[in-house]
């Protein structure tokens, strides 16, 4: 798959395409990236950094993504253009870089979970996206070099699982108060001067990001400009933000660091003060009310700065253990419920150094509205298939049980498995006997439930003539295993969540997706923090 400067090969086939290569030569360039970034080397930062902006092999990386891998690839924008046989990848790939015209982005509204309300969204061509995604795979691992330890959310090697345990890290061994808030709009919002001048970008670079931030956006045949904000649906937008935020934790140490240290100890509130943020959201936690709300303020002026404001409606003060001002002990984070239950001696947390009894045990568990939404998924499926084979359904149902409880596995869900089991087996019981009224419930349950192993009451098919078999997953056969924290010093290239390395081992897949195996020292390290506890992380 050799190239000129000038053209690309057309003998070039997609499908044919050696992308382990491809990921790995993409992958020692953003290595390069990211250690010049660490070492403040500008010069070699953008110099590689546009090497890889022409680079073939970043180009047909990035246009995989938009056009094979992601989930919103069949999205057409303002051109219609939603799918592109392998002739005409090859042929996007070839045209992207710097230079290229950015085209409006195409207007839809999609309903917000659990409300009436409308969300806009905008959707950028194919080729944007395609671009987008390739200026990405520059800007990222410079950016990963200076993000701040404690966020979470759109980055690469971290998940929200992260984002609960260093919560959990946190509040573990002390009961503290926590202001819980959301960033009011903050695709909409972000100011674009103040954004494009925290990137700091090459030129090239820096024409191209404000083109994608002004194009503005299509609704029918009417075009409207764009003067703030970033379109939550492009590629590059979550990075975007993410740039926007940083500083974030800083301004709090310095805001921590004007405080008095805590009386007979001599430490810091800085050490024990912790933000936590994936994304829009954030936590902030302390021992003490008046830190909290301190900070609080301090964010507001932050967010002020760059054209954004704390949604009022999505604030929250609470205590992790204890009822403060009418509001009940915990929160709810990413779909979990985070709260400390008083509990005896055997089963209660102690204090790290003296052993000391807390009286208390920190749970984490998915929270109701999380539940009561997958059930309601489950339910509205069921109810849609009154009529669908037995197979059909089972296929369907799965698909939604087993990711809901993949996410939810790490907490302490089992009593919330064994709930959802039992209401689902009412449902499917419901189901069935609609189907056949005028069968006994014997009849119904040996036709539509079979035994496997030594579990007689499983929602299964089995076809007589094949032996192809239908198994409805239980929410109760998912393991509970503890989730391991990111430890601040190690990260994964965005493209590659598929890419691990063999000590995780994730390296089991037999199929061609795009999966390679790199050895250990071929992981992607993020900014150096400052040290970190093994019990807790703060802001300095």
């Amino acid at each position: 798959m050799k190239t000129t400067k000038t053209s690309f090969k057309t003998t070039v086939v997609w499908n044919n395409i050696n992308w382990k290569k491809v990921q790995r030569m993409v992958f020692k360039l953003q290595k390069r990236i990211h250690k010049a970034a660490q070492r403040g080397d500008v010069k070699a930062m953008r110099r590689l950094q546009k090497t890889l902006m022409k680079s073939w092999y970043a180009k047909l990386l990035a246009t995989r993504q938009v056009t094979q891998d992601n989930g919103g690839k069949k999205t057409a924008g303002i051109n219609g253009v939603k799918s592109l046989s392998y002739a005409q990848r090859l042929e996007l790939a070839n045209s992207l870089g710097t230079t290229r015209k950015v085209k409006p982005t195409r207007r839809i509204s999609i309903s917000k979970p659990g409300t009436d309300e409308k969300r806009p969204l905008a959707i950028p061509t194919m080729a944007d996206r395609a671009n987008q995604a390739l200026a990405k795979l520059a800007i990222e691992p410079q950016w990963e070099a200076y993000f701040e330890p404690n966020s979470y959310g759109f980055r690469p090697g971290r998940t929200a699982h992260d984002a609960i345990a260093a919560i959990y890290l946190a509040i573990h061994c002390k009961a503290k108060y926590v202001l819980q808030a959301n960033i009011s709009k903050c695709f909409d919002n972000i100011d674009h001067q103040k954004l494009l001048n925290k990137l700091n970008t090459y030129p090239s670079m820096r024409r191209l990001i404000r083109n994608w931030l002004k194009a503005g956006f299509m609704d029918g045949e009417d075009a409207f400009p764009k003067e703030a904000g970033t379109p939550a649906s492009e590629v590059i937008s979550p990075l975007l933000a993410n740039i926007a935020f940083h500083g974030m934790e800083e301004v709090i140490k310095e805001y921590a660091n004007t405080l008095p240290t805590r009386r007979n100890h001599g430490q810091k509130p800085n050490r024990v003060l912790s933000l936590i943020r994936y994304a829009d959201d954030l936590v902030i936690i302390h021992e003490d009310i008046n830190v909290v709300l301190g900070v609080q303020a301090v964010i507001a002026g932050f967010l002020k700065d760059i054209g954004l404001e704390i949604n009022p409606s999505k604030t929250r003060i609470c205590h992790t253990f204890a009822e403060y001002k009418g509001e009940k002990p915990g929160f709810d984070f990413l779909g979990f419920n985070i709260r400390q239950f008083s509990v005896n001696e055997g089963m209660s947390a102690r204090a790290p150094k003296s052993g000391r009894i807390l009286g208390f045990q920190t749970i984490i568990q998915p929270s109701q509205k999380a539940v009561q939404r997958h059930y309601k998924a489950i339910s509205d499926i069921i109810d849609a298939h009154k009529a669908a084979p037995q197979k059909v359904l089972i296929q369907k149902l799965n698909s939604i049980i087993q990711e809901w409880v993949k996410y939810y596995s790490f907490a302490c869900s089992t009593d919330v498995f064994r709930g959802l089991n039992h209401k689902i087996y009412t449902k499917l019981t419901s189901w069935a006997r609609s189907r056949h009224p005028n069968k006994g419930a014997k009849w119904v349950v040996e036709k539509y439930w079979i035994k496997v192993g030594g579990d007689n009451w499983v929602f299964g098919y089995i076809n007589p003539k094949t032996d192809e078999r239908y198994i409805l997953s239980k929410h109760t056969e998912t393991k509970i295993v503890r989730h391991l924290k990111v430890n601040n010093i190690q990260a994964l290239p965005r493209h590659c969540h598929d890419q691990k390395t063999s000590l995780d081992g994730s390296l089991s897949s037999s199929q061609d997706q795009g999966m390679f195996s790199e050895e250990p020292d071929e992981v992607k390290v993020s900014c150096p923090v400052l040290e970190t506890s093994s019990t807790r992380e703060g802001v300095a």
